[in-house]
């Protein structure tokens, strides 16, 4: 088995907007402005972000927060909906991030809205961005995101894609301690996968022109769309549709020196299997989806809100403390399978049976 297997991965850190959940009602009397026109007909801003997001991205994240940059940063994003798409990761137990585009109606046009709710350092917030700018050419395509209630003086992102890249940054005034936002964190990254995301495009007839929320008044008399307690967030996690729940697990083989209780356990999942013998399929670490940084002594863990299909997961012993697989580490070498069906629950676990020579 090779020797070397970047698995260092970053989760969280920025402030965004939202994505997901039942449809509101829509009525084509539009006498008042609160009840939105067809969607199937109208124009809608950010529209064509939809079609560009879908996929496996990865790549380095630069970041002026407490977590710093990393290395690399793979989210995998798929559709939950006709009009909406998603993406759920942890970097470990106390850091998460779960972001979502979808499409709102704001009492005078249709937009999309991006959304980032999670934890950082096991604080909990959630922001509401509105599309507010866009531009779509041949080569490439621009669309910037920005506070509800304050616009860009509070917080905005933009996402900027060409061909097979993206760059996504994030801006905020820290907590309106600054006059004007400053930049928050940048994420490079280049399209790994999109075999993964089909199944989930053809189910919903992705993108469609689909209103996923009535954000007409729901921001109305508040200083700003960022909250930081569950408590009057507008769309939860747990309110996304299409989305499940895995809990997986490991074990030591008794073969192997006992594990360190200091050193930390890396839980990866794939959508190819990554195993073949003792030889790693290097073409499968670009379909990586979900990943966890837990402490030797945690066994198990449950990936909330997890896109449904067939997966495989893998657990590495990191003896050094590199964030990578290397001599002396300890490895599970069979691809342990399963598959989460829509809004459904699963198990799985493998056990750590190898040590890298």
């Amino acid at each position: 088995m090779n020797t070397r297997l970047t698995l260092w991965s970053a989760t969280a850190l920025l402030g965004l907007c939202l994505l997901a959940s039942c449809h509101d009602k829509q009525n084509t009397n539009n006498t008042n402005p609160n009840i939105p026109p067809d969607v199937s007909t109208s124009a809608i801003k950010g529209y064509g972000l939809l079609s560009h997001i879908s996929g496996i991205w990865d790549g380095p994240v630069t970041s002026t927060t407490a977590l710093g940059g990393y290395p690399e940063w793979i989210v995998d994003f798929r559709p939950i909906s006709g009009g909406q798409v998603s993406a759920k990761n942890e970097l470990d137990t106390l850091n998460d991030i779960f972001m979502s585009f979808f499409i709102v109606y704001d009492s005078t046009e249709y937009k999309l809205c991006f959304r980032n709710g999670g934890s950082f350092a096991g604080m909990k917030r959630v922001s509401y961005l509105i599309a507010d700018s866009v531009s779509e050419t041949g080569s490439q395509a621009y669309y910037r995101f920005s506070d509800f209630v304050k616009g860009t003086k509070r917080a905005w992102s933009e996402v900027i894609f060409h061909d097979d890249s993206m760059i996504l940054r994030s801006y905020t005034n820290k907590n309106n301690s600054l006059s004007s936002a400053v930049l928050h964190m940048e994420w490079r990254a280049g399209r790994q996968d999109t075999s993964s995301c089909q199944a989930a495009k053809q189910a919903f007839g992705y993108p469609k022109k689909e209103m996923v929320k009535n954000f007409s008044s729901t921001f109305a008399g508040l200083t700003e769309s960022i909250f930081y307690t569950l408590n009057g967030d507008p769309y939860p996690e747990s309110a996304q549709p299409y989305l499940g729940q895995a809990t997986l697990s490991y074990t030591f083989s008794p073969t192997l020196p006992a594990p360190d209780p200091n050193k930390s356990v890396l839980l990866v999942v794939t959508t190819q299997p990554m195993i073949s013998g003792f030889s790693i399929n290097y073409a499968s670490l670009k379909t990586r989806s979900r990943y966890v940084i837990l402490a030797s002594g945690d066994r198990s863990f449950t990936f909330n809100y997890m896109h449904p299909g067939t997966y495989y997961l893998y657990a590495i012993y990191d003896a050094d403390g590199n964030r990578t697989m290397s001599s002396g580490d300890y490895v599970s070498t069979t691809n342990a399978t399963f598959t989460l069906p829509a809004t459904g629950t699963v198990a799985q676990s493998t056990q750590i049976n190898y040590q890298v020579p």
